[in-house]
């Protein structure tokens, strides 16, 4: 069967949760549930040919719901941070909700994450999907307007996943959605990710300030090592650089690379490899920027959940690769918000592909 439903148990007060399992005729595997419209599991191969889960992830909706590392869910409406979680829309300043020191970080208290969305299997037999939607109502978590929006997962025959994104709103509402998927091509059960190798196709960064707040600049990477990623580098080799006070802020990567070429068109934006067993990972997107997060807080986030099948994740376990427009664009007009108004739909697409290196 290309698709199939499962119990994913109740989270209080929240509702019953549904796990869907995708497979294809190649062999490859990955799930999803209506709880976060959150991706689960990715099974892809190595260059044995032995095929493993690469995605941090937890064994029922109730273990998500009781972690903090929105782990490979849906983020929004707003994800990454809104400095002091307030900004200011045609004349009028709105107060969001603040979940993160001073500032509104993926949604606030309660973002999309934690909703059970309504779901539907679609496709075909030769690439599955799923399809899930919710109405996040004028005023939730302090943002004006009511937006319908839809998140479709479709694993493709190549093993790939393809997310694509899609809202509309009857007032002007800020928008910008990613998903938190924390990738580890050893297995979301082998340690840290720290001697991976990571390529970005991106000449620049933003740098943050000490409340990981861009500060309103935008840096070439040219002639910082740390963060020039246009060469393959181990994400761990440079990670501790005492001359680099831009890893001291966040106690290592949790910066916006701002993607080469041109922002609406799919292009290739990140490639991720695990030497020991040859997994690849490439990400491509439609979306300006993403964001490098290292896990660096992850123990802590985590806490005492256990992962899938009783894994333990700590700091660095994994690397999320959110793909996404830039952080706290509507309080700094350098950037251009991201301003979903009615009659204007948001649609975005971001495709992680599997591969093998010889």
């Amino acid at each position: 069967m290309p698709a199939e439903k499962r119990d994913f148990g109740t989270v209080e007060g929240r509702g019953n949760a549904t796990l869907f399992v995708l497979t294809n005729a190649a062999g490859y595997s990955a799930s999803f549930t209506d709880y976060g419209a959150t991706w689960v599991s990715w099974l892809t191969p190595d260059r044995a040919g032995t095929f493993a889960d690469v995605l941090l992830g937890f064994d029922s909706a109730a273990d998500y719901a009781r972690q903090q590392a929105y782990a490979g869910a849906v983020c929004g409406r707003v994800a990454n941070r809104i400095a002091g979680g307030k900004f200011l829309l045609d004349g009028k300043e709105y107060q969001l909700a603040v979940n993160n020191g001073e500032n509104h970080l993926h949604g606030g208290t309660r973002g999309w994450n934690a909703y059970v969305w309504d779901a539907e299997l679609c496709g075909s037999d030769e690439e599955p999907a799923v399809k899930f939607s919710r109405v996040s109502p004028d005023g939730e978590e302090g943002y004006p307007g009511t937006v319908r929006a839809t998140v479709v997962y479709t694993l493709c025959a190549d093993g790939a996943v393809k997310i694509d994104y899609s809202a509309e709103s009857d007032a002007p509402t800020p928008i910008n959605l990613t998903n938190h998927a924390y990738f580890n091509l050893a297995g979301h059960d082998s340690g840290t990710i720290l001697s991976q190798w990571l390529k970005l196709e991106s000449d620049k960064f933003l740098p943050i300030n000490e409340k990981s707040i861009p500060d309103g600049e935008v840096w070439h990477v040219r002639g910082l090592p740390p963060f020039d990623f246009r060469i393959p580098y181990q994400i761990g080799a440079r990670i501790s650089d005492r001359n680099a006070r831009q890893l001291a802020f966040a106690k290592g990567y949790d910066h916006c690379y701002v993607i080469n070429g041109l922002a609406g068109t799919l292009r290739l934006a990140a490639t991720l490899l695990n030497e020991s067993n040859g997994r690849v990972l490439r990400v491509e997107t439609t979306e300006p920027a993403m964001q490098i997060y290292s896990g660096n807080w992850l123990a802590d986030a985590v806490g005492n959940v256990p992962g899938k099948n009783g894994a333990t994740y700590g700091d660095h376990s994994g690397i999320a690769i959110e793909t996404q427009h830039v952080p706290d664009a509507i309080n700094q007009g350098q950037f251009r918000a991201n301003i979903l108004v009615p009659g204007r739909p948001y649609s975005s697409t971001t495709i992680y592909r599997p591969g093998v290196a010889e």
